[in-house]
């Protein structure tokens, strides 16, 4: 009987070269595990950065409704 990680790379194994990478690249990236404080303060840098910029006039915002518009067109 096999295991279910022996299932999971027979049938990984019967895959095109472009899913099996597909499924490699994924794997990889599911063992990078970035630290949730660094990633938390990355998002608080980029949301403060964005809101200096909505409040000097920098940027103009967007409704969600125009994004969806120009986004279909």
């Amino acid at each position: 009987m096999f295991t279910k990680s022996e299932f999971i790379l027979n049938e990984a194994l019967s895959m095109n070269s472009s899913e099996r990478a597909r499924i490699a690249h994924c794997l990889i990236h599911s063992l990078e595990e970035p630290s949730s404080e660094s990633v938390d303060e990355q998002w608080f840098q980029l949301a403060q950065k964005r809101l200096e910029e909505l409040e000097n006039g920098t940027v103009q915002p967007v409704s969600w409704e125009e994004i969806k518009k120009k986004v279909r067109s």
